[in-house]
């Protein structure tokens, strides 16, 4: 992403605080695994989204309007002996040259330099209850200022949720954020086209989603969440990642697995048969869940609700369920006693993002959204029908379909920037089979 894209950002965020103010961004901490083993780094989506600073161990803080620079950075310093060990560091002159910062301190003197910056500020934008240890330094700092206010310091007199302003912000992409997830869902896309292609008998789940993650690292990819790669019954299981069973003949495998791109994700689930050819019964809940799909698709444009996409889905599949014989009575009814969701228990999609499941509101009060252009969103139905499931016939047992792509609505409609990955009955098979 280039740094004019950071800079916009910031201006934003800026103009939208106004003069007398202060914003506090801390980046995330690094993550232990196990004993002195730590998890890869990435940093905090709402610090990377303003900075594009990939270093831990830092804060942003932004001062609209402040004659000295408005952009802060504190940050590692450079470090000869540490960078031969753990890497290198942009250091103080990085965050200028690099990142765009007007003035960088080193981290080490957050404590000393943070509350003098925070003496001219009537209205502090910080993000409470996100990490405790850094919400007690805040505070601390507030509290020492109000302990000067006899010799005449000025003390900040409101705490304003810095998140309700900035995930708007990050709700609405830009031109470089939309092409950056379009390549992550292509990257994604390709991954899925492989798992089919590698996938027979025998093989065991996990040896599936090394093909997926093969190719997101072939494309400079991570992961964008644990990967779900379940056969048979572990389709049925939502959030199922042990991904360690065999997968049998004339069972589905249900994969739900993407790739984050440049710090942005993408969110794919297909399904198919490990044989490559359904049978009866799974073709007709498939075929079923895919008529939901692009039903809620076509939902997907500017003025319509966010719920709208659900609901058109939550249609189509409880009169295909009452078709199949597997719900019985009046679909109206079904739905509005919400029967479908012995069988479809979760809704139709989320936002997305930087984050997976992206920040957003998606209600105003009692109110749903209303779609608007640059809102990027996943719609994916699923019906799941475990063994065992009182009054069903057996042969329909262990069949777990979702179906799930990227949508982003465009001024006139939508695009789904996940559509490289086949998901008709026709493509998938004639994929696994070539």
């Amino acid at each position: 992403m280039d740094q004019k894209e950071f800079s916009s950002r910031r201006k934003r965020l800026m103009q939208t605080m106004g003069r007398g103010t202060i914003a506090i961004i801390p980046t995330a901490p690094v993550r232990v695994r196990n004993r002195d083993s730590e998890y890869p780094y990435r940093p905090d989506s709402d610090f990377h989204y303003l900075t594009g600073f990939p270093e831990p161990e830092a804060v942003a803080v932004f001062i609209p309007g402040r004659k000295e620079g408005q952009y802060v950075l504190f940050c590692r310093e450079r470090d000869q002996h540490a960078e031969i060990w753990h890497g290198r560091r942009a250091g103080l002159r990085g965050a200028c040259e690099t990142f765009s910062a007007d003035h960088a301190y080193p981290i080490t003197e957050l404590d000393a330099v943070l509350p003098e910056l925070l003496e001219h500020c009537g209205r502090v934008f910080y993000t409470l209850g996100h990490n405790a240890e850094f919400d007690q330094r805040v505070v601390g700092w507030v509290n020492r200022l109000r302990q000067k206010g006899r010799s005449g310091v000025h003390t900040p007199g409101e705490f304003v949720a810095l998140d309700h302003v900035l995930h708007d912000m990050r709700l609405f992409k830009s031109k470089a954020e939309i092409r950056t997830m379009r390549r992550a869902a292509n990257i994604s896309a390709l991954a899925h086209v492989q798992a089919m292609r590698a996938c027979r008998p025998g093989l065991f789940e996990y040896q599936v989603e090394a093909e997926l993650l093969h190719t997101f690292r072939q494309h400079g990819c991570v992961p964008a969440y644990n990967s779900i790669v379940g056969g048979g019954a572990n389709s049925c299981i939502l959030h199922y990642n042990e991904n360690n069973m065999p997968l049998n003949d004339g069972e589905l495998l249900l994969i739900d697995a993407a790739a984050e791109y440049e710090f942005y994700a993408s969110d794919i689930t297909r399904t198919f048969p490990v044989n490559g050819c359904f049978s009866p019964e799974q073709k007709a809940i498939y075929e079923l869940v895919l008529a939901a799909q692009y039903a809620a698709i076509e939902k997907v444009k500017p003025g319509n609700l966010w719920s709208a996409p659900h609901e058109a889905a939550v249609k189509v599949l409880t009169y295909g369920l009452v078709k199949l014989g597997l719900l019985k009575g009046k679909p109206a009814q079904l739905i509005e006693d919400q029967s479908y969701r012995r069988f479809y228990m979760h809704r139709t999609g989320h936002w997305l993002g930087m984050d997976v499941h992206d920040v957003g509101e998606y209600k105003f009060g009692d109110h749903w959204r209303a779609l608007e252009s640059g809102m990027v969103l996943t719609v994916e139905p699923g019906l799941y029908i475990s063994a065992g499931s009182k009054g069903i016939a057996k042969k329909w047992w262990n069949i777990g379909v979702r179906i799930e792509d990227d949508v982003l609505v465009t001024p006139t409609g939508h695009e789904v920037l996940s559509a490289a990955a086949p998901k008709s009955v026709a493509d998938i098979e004639a994929l696994m089979t070539r």
